[in-house]
């Protein structure tokens, strides 16, 4: 028993590890505002995605027409969403062969239909806002929640250039990002912008998400009622033999 215990307390605690510290360099991960009912932030995110993502990275698993379901129409869709000649029921897929990118970036950039799912909203929100310059690395950036990432600071004119801070004492060092050359947004508008991408692609890892949350609390009350009439029509057969 007390070995079962002990196994309970460090899986909970490896959980809550996960869920503080998610990323290879340890730092803590920052919160980000999901919200997957938000239509506009969904929206936003879906344009962010297609103009500064879907170059490099696919999402194989997301046809365009599906975002009907967070209120685009067909004439948005065409309009905002497609921009190199595909049909709306086309799937979204990167304009980028993969040995191009593999020569270029050393890696071919992974397909992000499901990475909410695989490295966390929290990591990816984190690792948006943390790229810093860094003339040793082959792109001139580098990450502070994902050391010598194979990205580049796509997003770098929308945000700034920042400048990695190691400040040291004799117990231990703290390790921080200064803006140093400020971008078109101001820090609380990058940091929508990256929430609202972010939440974009919590969406795209499971869009049927709010429609299977829905069936389950319907399927959950059909249940209780039928506990209920199962429960008083026992007592109405049984009344006459108890």
């Amino acid at each position: 028993m007390k070995k079962i215990v002990n196994v309970i307390l460090i899986a909970i605690f490896s959980v809550v590890s996960l869920s503080a510290y998610g990323s290879e360099s340890g730092i803590p991960l920052d919160k980000a505002p999901v919200n997957i009912n938000d239509n506009a932030s969904l929206q936003r995110g879906a344009e962010s995605f297609v103009n500064y993502c879907l170059t490099c990275h696919g999402a194989s698993y997301m046809r365009y027409n599906r975002h009907r379901d967070i209120g685009f129409s067909n004439e948005d869709i065409m309009s905002k969403l497609v921009h190199t000649g595909q049909k709306s029921g086309d799937l979204m897929l990167s304009s980028m062969r993969k040995k191009e990118g593999e020569e270029w970036f050393g890696v071919v950039p992974p397909d992000l239909s499901v990475i909410a799912r695989s490295r966390g909203a929290d990591w990816l929100y984190t690792y948006l806002r943390t790229f810093y310059r860094d003339e040793g690395t082959a792109t001139g950036w580098n990450n502070l929640t994902f050391d010598r990432a194979a990205m580049p600071h796509v997003l770098y004119q929308l945000q700034g250039e920042q400048k990695f801070v190691v400040k040291a004492s004799d117990k231990s060092e703290q390790k921080s990002l200064v803006l140093d050359k400020p971008g078109k947004l101001n820090a609380a508008e990058y940091d929508k912008f990256v929430g609202d991408l972010v939440n974009y692609l919590v969406y795209l890892g499971e869009p049927h998400a709010n429609e299977r949350k829905d069936l389950g609390f319907k399927v959950m009350f059909f249940l209780l009622g039928m506990f209920v009439l199962s429960y008083f029509l026992k007592k109405e057969y049984w009344k006459d033999i108890h």
